[in-house]
């Protein structure tokens, strides 16, 4: 009898527990029914476009409204120029003499001119593209950034300041190796600073996409990342002296291109061209950094002269009817090279072919 009142008591509590359960969810659904809709500030129904799902993509991320975030708010961050550093700098010669020794043979050096090679006498040519690369260790002084009375050592400062300086040498466009485009010097100027737009503005983006910052980057280039150096040439065997002889024609300076933001480009741009001859003169009275004897050194003019760099060839005349580059029709680094020290050792056969023995 007692077990037959339990169990039912039990009944009893479960009925009631479940008809008020019923009841709290009868009257959230008369609450819904008789909630009026929201209205905008013009007492018109809004629109229901906040109620409905937001659409995702493919791929499952988050809703694509929100990829898009407004950035009239975001803070704006500016980066300080990279850029001189030896590059036009002006030039503070020593009030004093810098030297346990009076020097004046470097500001009187004058280079030697040229012996006339007649065209008859010119009985084999060759055209010779090189560039020379100053990371390697043997063309360190290249980039040799001490300062002394004539202004920064390296060989681009160098460069500049022979355009931009008393010598005035002309620079053309490294758009043609022919020289004929002529550059004035704020043009040149301009291929250093980035011209009238010298700053550029980037976004900076989280993991999500949500563009969280900008950041204002001068285009201004920096000096160290100009280690490139192109050089025209021509490979003559005269026949009066019996001998082969070499002649620069042109010089270039490339910059590896990077976007403002440091984005390797992977290509390689030349900034302008110089016409050697030109610039002899100036290359005679500055001085090569000489690790080993700096009582030693030679001048720039003497080091182009002897062929005291390293460089590889990337272009050249022989069995090259539609003027292309190496890179242009080999794709392999490894066989450019390969490509060059071929051509090398075509001028040394020619010339070995000349004597009997």
């Amino acid at each position: 009898m007692k077990r037959i009142i339990k169990i039912s008591v039990f009944a009893a509590l479960t009925f009631a527990f479940a008809a008020s359960v019923t009841d709290v969810s009868a009257q959230r659904t008369r609450r819904r029914r008789t909630t009026k809709p929201a209205t905008s500030g013009y007492d018109t129904p809004a629109t229901d476009t906040a109620a409905k799902p937001a659409e995702t993509s493919g791929y499952g991320t988050a809703p694509a409204q929100t990829a898009a975030q407004p950035t009239t708010n975001v803070p704006i961050e500016v980066i300080g120029n990279t850029g001189g550093g030896g590059l036009g700098d002006t030039i503070k010669p020593s009030l004093r003499n810098d030297n346990a020794i009076e020097r004046n043979l470097v500001k009187e050096r004058i280079p030697l001119p040229y012996d006339h090679i007649r065209e008859d006498d010119a009985i084999y040519r060759q055209r010779i593209w090189r560039v020379i690369d100053a990371r390697e260790k043997v063309n360190l002084s290249f980039r040799y950034s001490a300062n002394e009375d004539n202004g920064n050592q390296r060989f681009i400062s160098i460069l500049y300041d022979a355009i931009m300086g008393p010598d005035s040498v002309t620079a053309f466009s490294g758009e043609d190796d022919r020289f004929t485009i002529p550059l004035t010097k704020e043009q040149v100027q301009q291929t250093f600073t980035g011209g009238a737009a010298a700053y550029d503005t980037v976004d900076v983006y989280d993991m999500n996409g949500n563009v969280t910052s900008k950041q204002v980057r001068s285009k201004e280039i920096k000096v160290d990342s100009i280690y490139q150096f192109k050089i025209k040439e021509e490979w003559i065997f005269d026949k009066e002296s019996s001998r082969m002889i070499v002649r620069i024609i042109g010089i270039a300076p490339m910059m590896h291109m990077y976007t403002s933001s440091g984005q390797d480009l992977n290509a390689d741009r030349i900034l302008f061209w110089v016409y050697y001859p030109d610039l002899r003169a100036s290359l005679a009275k500055h001085e090569v950094f000489n690790g080993k004897n700096y009582g030693g050194r030679m001048s720039w003019e003497e080091l182009f002269e002897n062929r005291m760099f390293s460089s590889r060839i990337v272009k050249s005349t022989i069995d090259n009817p539609f003027d292309k580059d190496f890179k242009d029709y080999i794709t392999d680094p490894l066989f450019q090279l390969l490509e060059g020290e071929n051509v090398k050792e075509k001028i040394f056969n020619y010339e070995q072919g000349l004597w009997a023995y």
